[in-house]
């Protein structure tokens, strides 16, 4: 819970920090280099993360608790776990059609 809730913030400030406060190029480059670093974690530790994320969602409020509770959705964490089984990519990859 505690690592959750320090990717949680760092994720809210990244994706609701305002432009004039944080270069938007250097917003990217520091999302990208997490969902990089969440991707190489141990899976059973990634699986304790993506399903502490609903729960410290909780703790929000407004578009942050929306961040908080879609960062596995939006860092494809789902998929990164699912890396080696096609049936489970496949059902992902339909849940994620009807989303979007």
């Amino acid at each position: 819970m505690q690592v959750a809730d320090i990717i949680a913030e760092y994720v809210v400030f990244l994706t609701l920090t305002d432009e004039d406060e944080l270069n938007l190029d250097t917003a990217v480059k520091m999302t990208e280099s997490l969902a990089d670093h969440l991707e190489e974690m141990d899976k059973g530790f990634l699986r304790e993360l993506v399903d502490a994320f609903p729960v410290i969602a909780e703790e929000y409020s407004g578009e942050a608790k929306e961040v908080v509770r879609n960062i596995a959705y939006s860092f494809y964490l789902e998929e990164a776990l699912a890396a080696d089984d096609p049936v489970r990519l496949a059902e992902l990859a339909a849940l994620r059609d009807a989303r979007d």
